[in-house]
């Protein structure tokens, strides 16, 4: 068994992983900057710190898992903003590989967030590892964060960096913002909808992240999103079939900019990324296509959506 270390623990992905491990007997400790809602989200096994110095020297840590980082699309991108989003996850990033270094006895391995956003607007490109990138914001953002994460390679340990695609969960995040339009007839694509969305189910998501804990000879980035993404219009077409409703008012691309300003673009652009590097490495997706996963997320989660 494992001592896990997980920043951003009692996020969507974080919570349903840390329930994972500890039901798999490992130990988990997760840094929070709110330690005492760590247990409420996370199980009471789980141990919550606010600091990485409650961490002895002679505690083991054998996996640290980051997953820190301010949601990007709840607020308008000013430079405030920006500095918020940058700072949650490109200092925290840095101080737990300064962490890292100053540890006589280093984790095996560090597994780090990014995102799919690190390849830009990637239009309807088949966008692998390899990929190049369109330079853009939310590129400079996700490059400088896994920057920092693979500094940790000169501590001597593994590094792999998780390129994040839409996690559906019944919980939160993406999916729970649209529904609620669609519930009343009122969803619909945004702009013309051609623009892609990678996605993935949240148990695959958290499957993937214990695959690349467990996999010792893997390292470096990898795509965390399932191997068939859909276009916008593909996506709302396929939720509005499975709650029953119809698909009448699309967004358009005019109002997205004028409501969001620079932020608008997470909605009207895409990226058709395909995780490449763990389906040639042996990783089985439960859910690999969008409605099997939507129907198994709005069954289960009719409580909560």
């Amino acid at each position: 068994m494992k001592h896990y270390l997980i920043s951003g623990g009692s996020g969507l992905i974080g919570s349903e992983l840390c329930q994972q491990l500890i039901a798999g007997g490992h130990d988990v400790t997760v840094l929070s900057r709110t330690p005492r809602n760590v247990r409420d989200k996370c199980g009471i096994n789980v141990k919550a710190i606010q600091s990485l110095t409650e961490i002895s020297p002679d505690n083991t840590i054998d996996i640290v898992i980051n997953l820190a980082g301010e949601p990007i699309a709840n607020a308008k991108w000013s430079d405030k903003r920006k500095e918020l989003l940058e700072s949650s996850r490109i200092n925290t990033t840095r101080e737990l590989v300064n962490w890292i270094f100053h540890r006589k006895q280093k984790p095996e391995c560090l597994i780090s967030g990014s995102a799919v956003g690190w390849y830009g607007d990637g239009g309807d490109q088949i966008l692998t590892e390899q990929s190049k990138y369109h330079d853009e914001y939310t590129h400079k953002l996700c490059a400088a964060w896994e920057k920092q994460a693979f500094k940790a390679d000169k501590a001597g340990i593994r590094v792999c960096v998780i390129r994040t695609g839409l996690v559906l969960t019944s919980k939160g995040g993406v999916l729970k913002k649209m529904l609620l339009p669609f519930k009343f007839n009122l969803g619909g694509n945004f702009g013309e909808g051609h623009q892609y969305m990678p996605w993935i189910h949240i148990s695959d998501m958290v499957n993937l992240i214990i695959f690349l804990a467990s996999s010792e000879k893997l390292n470096g980035v990898f795509n965390a999103s399932a191997p068939n993404p859909v276009t916008n219009d593909e996506f709302t077409t396929e939720l509005a079939k499975q709650l029953h409703r119809y698909k009448l008012l699309p967004a358009p691309e005019w109002l997205l900019k004028i409501l969001l300003g620079e932020m608008s673009s997470l909605l009207l652009t895409g990226q058709r990324a395909v995780p490449q590097r763990v389906l040639e490495n042996g990783f089985n997706f439960t859910y690999a296509y969008l409605a099997p996963a939507l129907n198994n997320i709005l069954t289960q989660g009719k409580e909560t959506l």
